[in-house]
């Protein structure tokens, strides 16, 4: 049973958040994909990842708008959007600074708040991100559009016929059947399709945190911030340090 789960009020949308742990400083778990406060705590590992997080420090964790038990949404919001909702839920519990951990698409909010808000981030670490999804001329390593697309396609398996959606999540490398039943849960009661490809998917590759028109979003952070990715995701930060 995890802890109690609340909401403050972002604007006119909701935004579901729980707090754990009592350590000296807060720590902000900025997740990806889809996330449901609740049901988290059910899938196989992950309560003991939460619990050893929140055993050293505050652990704010929150569903992002459109996902989980925040409220649903029309469309897919901007990073800004996104990014603004970490500062209410900060607000709502009482943190004045915190430390982020990034994780996959919420590598890129942790580090446009950072930019934005630096007296109010004290360090970041983000892990299995990209700057950028799509493939660019300067950044050779992106994914084409038609692969992109095929991900989505495979990612939404999840909300075939049972039998369909194990197959679909068992090529993720979900090991047990437990593991299996469990991620088919959380995705479904987390999502709805239309909630999962427009405000999950269909943002994640416009988002991006290299210099370019839109934002210089990683020179301007100045927190001390670790990188990490699993090698054999075959892939490695660009310049990180």
């Amino acid at each position: 049973m995890g802890p109690e789960t609340r909401y403050a009020l972002s604007g006119d949308v909701h935004i579901a958040y729980q707090v754990i742990g009592d350590g000296p400083f807060d720590l902000v778990f900025v997740p990806g994909f889809v996330t449901h406060m609740e049901l988290q705590w059910r899938l196989p590992g992950f309560e003991a990842f939460l619990r050893t997080l929140g055993s050293f420090s505050r652990l704010i964790r929150f569903d992002k708008r459109g996902t989980g038990m925040s409220d649903p949404v029309n469309g897919a919001p901007s990073l800004e959007t996104r990014m603004d909702d970490v500062r209410v839920v900060m607000d709502a519990v009482g943190s004045r600074r915190a430390a982020f951990y990034g994780l996959s698409e919420g590598a890129a909010m942790s580090i446009l708040f950072a930019a934005t808000y630096p007296e109010r981030t004290a360090a970041l670490v983000v892990r299995s991100c990209s700057p950028r999804t799509l493939w660019a001329p300067d950044f050779p390593w992106g994914r084409s559009e038609q692969a992109y697309q095929r991900e989505t396609d495979q990612a939404l398996q999840v909300f075939a016929p049972r039998a369909g959606a194990r197959e679909a999540v068992r090529a993720l490398g979900m090991r047990t059947e437990d593991e299996v039943e469990a991620y088919i849960d959380f995705v479904r009661y987390g999502a709805s399709p239309g909630m999962l490809e427009k405000p999950a998917l269909a943002s994640l590759p416009h988002s991006t945190v290299r210099p370019g028109p839109s934002a210089a979003l990683a020179p301007s952070s100045r927190a001390c911030t670790i990188s990490a990715c699993r090698s054999e995701l075959g892939s490695t930060p660009e310049n990180a340090r």
